[in-house]
C-alpha cells in the first residue's frame, strides 16, 4: 500500500500526517512520537484524544498511543513512565516494515537522557497503515558496552462509543495483577468490563483480544510484547485529572501491549522490537 507523509503543526508542535491509498489517516507528533490519531477510514476516528492535552514541552500528551520507555509506570527510580513520551523524536523517513510502508521515528540518547538513565540506546517507532490496520512497533538496540534492562509499553487509547456496553474480551482465562494495589486476582471467566476504575496488569499474556460495544470492534494483537496492561480511570480520578476531566472515561478504554512484569535485557549491540497491531 502507498504510503505519503507530510508535516503539520498542532498547537505549535511539530506533526505528520499519514495518508494510506485506500483513504486511511494517521497522525504522528514528534514530541514523543505519539500517534495522535487514526482513521480507518475517512472520518471515522478509533484512538481518543483528551480535549485537554497539553502538547507543551515536557508534558505528556493524553490519549492517543503515548511511547512508555525505558520504565512503566513507577516500577523503577526514573519518572513515571519514563522520558520517551516527554522528548522530541526525529522523522527518519518511509522505510518497509513487515512488508508495509511505515513512518520512521528515531530517539537517541544524549546529555539529557544519560542524566536520567545512563544506557546509550537507539530507539525508533515504526507506525504503518495497511486496510483498516495500524501497526505500531517499537524497537530498541543497545549501543553501549554493558547490558541494560527496561520495560516498555504502548499505551493506546481506543475511543468508544458506549462504556456501559464495552467489553474486552481474550483475558478470560487470565489472571492479573491489580496495580491499584498491588494485589494478585485469579481468572475471572468473563471479559473485562468497565463499570468502575479498572488498572490491570496480565502478565504473559498478550494474544489476540477484542474490544466490542456499541459500535465496530476492534481486534488488538501484539509481537514481541508479552504483557497487557486494561486501564480506565472511572468517573472520580477522570474528574480529578487536570489533563482529562469530568466524564471524559466514557469515551475510552486503554489496551496496552507491554513488557513490563520481566524487564528486557539485551547486550551491548543487542536489539529487541515489540508491535502492537489494531484492526477493525
Amino acid at each position: 500500500m502507498d504510503l505519503t507523509c507530510t508535516p503539520f503543526q498542532r498547537d505549535g508542535s511539530a506533526c505528520l500526517r499519514l495518508n494510506a491509498a485506500d483513504g486511511a489517516i494517521a497522525e504522528i507528533s514528534l514530541h514523543g512520537a505519539h500517534v495522535l490519531s487514526w482513521q480507518s477510514s475517512p472520518g471515522r476516528e478509533r484512538l481518543y484524544m483528551s480535549p485537554r492535552a497539553s502538547y507543551a514541552a515536557g508534558a505528556a500528551i493524553r490519549g492517543g498511543i503515548p511511547v512508555i520507555f525505558p520504565q512503566f509506570g513507577g516500577r523503577g527510580t526514573m519518572l513515571k513512565h519514563g522520558f520517551a513520551r516527554l522528548l522530541e523524536w526525529r522523522y527518519v523517513g518511509i522505510e518497509p516494515d513487515a512488508g508495509s510502508p511505515a513512518a520512521v521515528l528515531k530517539l537517541v540518547d544524549d546529555a539529557h537522557t544519560r542524566q536520567l538513565w545512563p544506557a546509550r540506546f537507539r530507539a525508533r517507532l515504526h507506525v504503518s497503515l495497511a486496510h483498516a490496520a495500524l501497526t505500531v512497533r517499537l524497537s530498541v538496540r543497545n549501543q553501549d558496552d554493558a547490558p541494560f534492562s527496561f520495560t516498555a509499553a504502548l499505551h493506546t487509547y481506543l475511543r468508544v462509543d458506549d462504556l456501559d456496553a464495552t467489553a474486552l474480551r481474550g483475558l478470560e482465562a487470565a489472571g492479573f495483577e491489580d496495580s491499584r494495589d498491588g494485589s494478585a486476582s485469579p481468572a475471572e471467566g468473563e471479559p473485562v468490563r468497565f463499570r468502575a476504575e479498572v488498572d490491570r496488569l496480565y502478565p504473559d499474556c498478550a494474544h489476540d483480544l477484542l474490544l466490542a460495544g456499541g459500535g465496530e470492534a476492534v481486534r488488538i494483537g501484539a509481537e514481541g510484547f508479552r504483557d497487557t496492561v486494561v486501564w480506565n480511570p472511572g468517573e472520580a480520578l477522570a474528574a480529578s485529572m487536570a489533563d482529562l476531566g469530568p466524564g471524559e472515561h466514557r469515551h475510552f478504554v486503554c489496551v496496552e501491549s507491554g513488557t513490563i512484569a520481566v524487564p528486557v535485557t539485551l547486550a551491548p549491540g543487542e536489539e529487541w522490537s515489540g508491535a502492537q497491531r489494531l484492526r477493525v
